[in-house]
């Protein structure tokens, strides 16, 4: 079982309104879509979202990276030795997860399809039979956000992730608003993407929100921030989360050292694809830390990807990969259960993907053999 070849599509996956969140706002996302063939005929797919906030990639950049540097180093490799094909790219190129993210999920899509089993079989079996869809609330103005979540609760959500980080005070108005219009039994979770900057207004934000009861408030401040994290969950009784400040093993190791965060935002496009993420998740269990797999509003693949992480694992107790969802056109056919996600069973990440919708979405591509 060898990778023979490696095809390479740059992508715009079509949104059915913009995603706003607190530091840009998308109408379409650029996506890359990996297309791995193995000697024995097999063939895998992968995803990778780059976001030049977050992984410090951009498409194009990671696509020239893919190109270039790390798929022609992965031809002749055995699609289940990660450990290697891993250690070859990290010693390629410093960083550059989403570019790496794409190829893992392409491999793991390709081997577990040629041992005929899904992919979360190869990371420990299936522990979780489904997980609550929560939907996600772009920034709008507070009653805008408010008639959303309640629209959604009438088709059968039971939980909201708001996006916010524009200015502090509004989106406390956000969330009080939201909070009022579903009622105390909806689950509500805050991401601020950063955007409240330090601890400070963070703590100030929190306060004024006691009595909305949120789940948890996710990455208020800035990333590389941990200490003031440190500060906020000290000081809060509500539960805090960290995203954009744990890419990869370096930092959960911070995270857990400081006692940082209640709960950790895995993200394959940060880490590195499954095969990093599976270790994330791993160390966050042995610190008694919840994990969540969150998204990048991947397409099905991508997507796929990251529930049979979170399917594996007794640690992962929420998920938030609802991208396919949000767009009119997509490459993939992840189901979805509204208001549950319960993955299919069938080999590899258990999508079918329409080449002709591929080919209609991309903008650019190569082959590497």
């Amino acid at each position: 079982m060898k990778i023979e070849k490696i095809e390479l599509f740059a992508i715009e996956l079509p949104l059915k309104e913009p995603f706003i969140i607190s530091y840009a706002t998308y109408y379409t996302m650029p996506s890359l879509i990996v297309k791995l063939t193995l000697d024995n005929g097999v063939i895998g797919y992968g995803e990778g979202i780059a976001d030049e906030h977050v992984t410090g990639e951009s498409m194009y950049g990671a696509f020239e990276i893919i190109e270039k540097i790390l798929a022609p180093r992965l031809i002749g490799m055995n699609p289940l030795h990660m450990e290697a094909i891993h250690d070859v790219m990290d010693r390629a190129i410093l960083a550059a997860p989403t570019a790496k993210a794409a190829l893992d999920i392409a491999c793991y899509d390709a081997a577990a399809k040629s041992l005929n089993m899904p992919v979360y079989d190869l990371l420990g079996g299936r522990f979780h039979e489904e997980f609550p869809i929560t939907h996600v609330l772009s920034i709008q103005e507070p009653a805008v956000m408010a008639q959303e979540a309640l629209n959604k609760v009438e088709e059968g959500y039971r939980s909201f992730k708001l996006k916010v980080g524009a200015k502090m005070l509004e989106d406390v108005k956000r969330i009080q608003a939201v909070r009022e219009a579903v009622g105390p039994e909806i689950a509500i979770r805050v991401d601020v993407n950063q955007g409240w900057k330090n601890s400070a207004t963070a703590l100030q934000a929190l306060a004024l929100l006691e009595n909305c009861h949120l789940d948890w408030i996710e990455q208020p401040i800035v990333a590389h921030d941990i200490d003031g994290m440190v500060e906020i969950k000290q000081k809060t009784t509500t539960p805090v989360m960290i995203d954009e400040g744990l890419v990869g093993i370096a930092e959960m190791r911070t995270i857990i050292q400081k006692q940082a965060a209640h709960k950790v935002n895995i993200k394959l496009m940060k880490c590195g694809g499954i095969y990093k993420a599976n270790k994330l998740a791993i160390m966050a269990e042995m610190a008694n830390i919840e994990c969540q797999v969150g998204s990048m509003v991947e397409s099905s693949v991508g997507s796929a990807a990251g529930y049979h992480v979170a399917f594996s694992k007794k640690s992962m107790t929420s998920v938030e990969l609802t991208g396919p969802l949000k767009y009119s056109e997509d490459i993939g056919n992840l189901q979805f259960e509204i208001p549950f996600i319960r993955l299919n069973g069938q080999a590899g990440l258990g999508v079918d993907v329409d080449e002709n919708t591929l080919t209609k979405l991309t903008v650019k591509q190569s082959i590497i053999c």
